[in-house]
């Protein structure tokens, strides 16, 4: 065994105590052994708060919307979920054994200088959703805000360059500083609001479900309700199941790569294993039935159906029923923002210049540039930018996934040698720094579905590629996955003959 590396029941750590590494920083770091005490229901806990959040609301009633019913919308979101599981558990293998977060892990499938433009291509993503969320957390609490103090409703517009006004601005602000202040106390802090809030969250969402009860009259008249939904009708299943599939997926399919990130605390790969499942297929599952529910039942009650949970909370009549549920679209949206978004890019920052950004800068600059992008100029457009570039891009990502596993699972059989992780000589150096094999593999895996995507993001005309190269972008996570697991793979095993 190496001096370098300590090993206690399958795990092992680095002992940091004469490292000296530009590759190394305390937070990205292998987390010692007596520290990963995570258990089962912290994951849990966590994921149920991640999953609860606006897009996940809207997921069920959205798939209605393009024909689907209810119970195929619910069967196709919760068999998305269990399908991207698969690879997220297999990912998360290398955080209870070695530790580390996701770009320290890629190093060993990508090289020490490509996992840095790897992590980037991930933070690209991460910085685009915590703009979004800004966005969403500040509106309700400037609504909140407005309401009790009515001078806020005459604030001044600042013109077209920045297009919002003075309060708003402040209150988008005010919710990036709370979120900087989170990462400031680091990944315990991070635990804590995850947790203590996942509770608050779910009696939330029973809540809303209760309301949508009581006005439908019965369940029955809900699922009654739901078929008002769509708007597409006599639809062959299989048309609209492949495509709603594939996004499903790539929901969290830039979550799958960096998950470490969070297993890297936890104490067993029973625990990671165990609490990922519990905590999001199900509810994923409940919190897109609660969304179906209650637009179903906005048909009935306003006689057309409100998908966006904040206008349907401005439709309430009661001051109470108006803040409680905005008090808890703020802490939901915070909260997904620091796990989903913040702690990735943060680490991916961190990567770039280990000896110079930590986990607390890395997230100091997320926080900052998810508002420099100006993402309530972004989202005027939500087709556009969420449902176009963000997920269109995060369904590529798919081709990482599949290099991962291959290397950690088949080339190296689950066994990294850590000291090397942070060497800049060491094994994981390849050419200069980069693994061409594994960037090969991601080239030739995304190119089958690169027309489809400038088509989707609109950079090309639908005339360009015959249909059925431009509809293989309808299964872009499932394609760049296989194919590049299947040539990297074949890539290495050519090496070892």
């Amino acid at each position: 065994m190496d001096k370098f590396v300590k090993k206690f029941n399958g795990q092992f750590e680095l002992d940091v105590s004469n490292i000296d590494s530009p590759l190394w920083n305390k937070d990205l770091s292998s987390i010692p052994i007596a520290s990963r005490t995570w258990t089962k229901w912290t994951m849990t806990m966590i994921w149920v708060t991640m999953s609860i959040n606006i897009p996940t609301y809207m997921l069920g009633s959205s798939l209605i919307g393009s024909g689907m019913n209810w119970w195929q919308s619910i069967l196709t979101i919760a068999l998305g979920n269990i399908i991207v599981l698969i690879p997220m558990s297999l990912i998360a293998h290398a955080g209870p054994k070695y530790g580390v977060p996701f770009p320290v892990l890629i190093r060993s499938s990508f090289g020490t200088q490509g996992a840095k433009l790897i992590a980037m291509m991930r933070a690209f993503v991460a910085c685009g959703w915590l703009g979004i969320n800004l966005v969403i957390s500040g509106n309700a609490l400037y609504i909140i805000l407005a309401g009790l103090l009515p001078f806020m409703k005459n604030s001044p517009y600042l013109g077209n360059f920045i297009g919002l006004d003075f309060w708003h601005l402040v209150c988008i602000l005010i919710m990036m500083f709370v979120q900087m202040l989170i990462v400031r106390y680091g990944m315990g802090m991070v635990k804590k609001v995850e947790v203590y809030a996942s509770p608050f969250l779910l009696a939330l969402c029973f809540f809303l479900f209760i309301w949508a009860w009581w006005k439908a009259g019965s369940i029955e008249n809900i699922f009654k309700a739901s078929a008002m939904l769509s708007k597409e009708n006599n639809i062959d299943f299989w048309v609209i199941f492949w495509p709603g599939l594939t996004a499903i997926v790539g929901y969290w399919a830039t979550l799958a790569l960096n998950i470490p990130d969070f297993t890297r605390f936890v104490k067993s790969q029973k625990d990671q294993i165990i609490g990922q499942a519990v905590g999001m297929p199900p509810t994923m599952a409940f919190i897109s039935f609660i969304g179906i529910a209650v637009t179903s039942v906005t048909v009935i009650v306003f006689g057309t159906a409100i998908w966006d949970p904040v206008q349907l909370i401005g439709k309430f009549d009661s001051s109470f029923l108006t803040i409680i549920p905005l008090i808890g679209l703020i802490v939901a949206s915070v909260c997904v923002n620091i796990a989903a978004s913040v702690v990735s890019s943060a680490n991916d920052f961190s990567n770039l210049l280990p000896r110079h950004i930590d986990f607390k800068v890395g997230g100091y600059i997320s926080c900052l540039i998810g508002f420099l992008i100006f993402p309530w100029k972004l989202i005027a457009d939500p087709h556009g930018y969420i449902f176009r570039w963000l997920i269109a891009y995060s369904a590529l990502l798919g081709a990482v996934g599949g290099v991962m596993i291959v290397d950690y699972y088949i080339v190296r059989k689950t066994f990294l040698n850590l000291k090397s992780l942070f060497s800049t000589t060491g094994e994981y150096t390849y050419t200069n720094g980069w693994n061409l094999k594994a960037f090969f593999a991601i080239i030739v895996a995304t190119a089958p579905n690169m027309p489809g995507f400038l088509v989707q993001v609109g950079l090309i005309g639908s005339d360009i590629f015959p249909q059925w190269i431009d509809n293989l972008y309808n299964y872009a996570w499932f394609i760049s996955f296989f194919i590049s697991f299947v040539v990297y793979l074949l890539l290495t095993k050519k090496i070892k003959a």
